[in-house]
């Protein structure tokens, strides 16, 4: 186990060291072009919205959880107006292979929606903030994209947001899971969870993928297998400043991809 995280740590000191030359030649804004699609309001008076990042020939970035080889996106919008609940929805992302090392991410293009709940409903919303991104090829170049976008009531249904949307991962009904379990056992600096899904192959050779609802617990690369009807998923997880680690199983994700279709399951039960 502490072999892996000296690993991960000697990766994220790789990628620095290489990114630092070429980011003071070339911006991520030459890599990357960001800007929001308006699909009006919905039915709920909420506002469906989406950012668009379109990559150069080549280059990808990365899903919120980005495995051990990825730079995951941070989004702030602190400087926004009128912004009550904001709401993302993934599209099912795909897993790259990068040195050996397993990451997962987008390439081309990534639309994702976004869906805003208003503070005010009689006033306009004014999108405003930045997203820190890292997008890669041989190596990764880390960057910011600002956002400034007032977003339109009146625009009509957006295609290409309805196509990301449709791209979400099946819910835990749709993807006929009927039970997930996940078993805690200590190892060194941690405690290992062992993931038992019940439910129909997603296609191909299944990924799961395990975030542990908590920026503070670092999670390894998951191992997985099928076992008859059920996936088992093993991972590590291992708090990132050290001390106490605790675990709330209601709050783990669960995200199966296979070739056919992923699923999103949330919480597991002890077992």
């Amino acid at each position: 186990m502490t072999s892996r995280i000296h690993s991960l740590l000697a990766l994220v000191a790789a990628i620095t060291f290489a990114a630092l030359p070429l980011h003071a030649q070339v911006k991520v804004g030459d890599l990357v072009r960001a800007d929001v699609l308006d699909g009006g309001l919905t039915k709920r008076g909420t506002y469906m919205t989406a950012l668009r990042l379109t990559l150069s020939d080549g280059w990808k970035t990365y899903w919120r959880a980005p495995g051990d080889a990825g730079i995951p996106p941070q989004f702030d919008w602190g400087r926004s107006q009128n912004l009550g609940h904001l709401e993302i929805t993934w599209p099912t992302p795909h897993v790259f292979d990068q040195n050996g090392m397993q990451s997962i991410g987008y390439k081309t293009q990534l639309v994702l929606p976004v869906e805003i709940t208003p503070a005010d409903p009689s006033r306009p919303v004014q999108l405003r903030g930045k997203v820190d991104v890292g997008i890669c090829k041989d190596i990764c170049v880390p960057g910011t994209l600002a956002i400034d976008h007032q977003l339109d009531a009146k625009a009509g249904r957006n295609p290409a947001i309805a196509a990301a949307m449709a791209q979400r991962p099946f819910t835990q009904k749709e993807g006929g899971v009927t039970s997930a379990t996940c078993r805690l056992s200590p190892v060194d600096g941690g405690m290992r969870l062992q993931a038992r899904i019940a439910m129909p192959s997603a296609g191909g050779q299944e990924v799961a993928v395990i975030e542990p609802g908590s920026p503070r617990i670092w999670a390894s690369q998951t191992e997985t297998r099928r076992e008859g009807g059920a996936l088992l998923a093993v991972s590590d997880l291992i708090p990132v400043t050290g001390g106490p680690l605790a675990i709330d199983r209601s709050a783990i994700r669960i995200t199966v991809l296979g070739k056919r279709h992923a699923v999103d399951i949330r919480g597991c039960t002890p077992g």
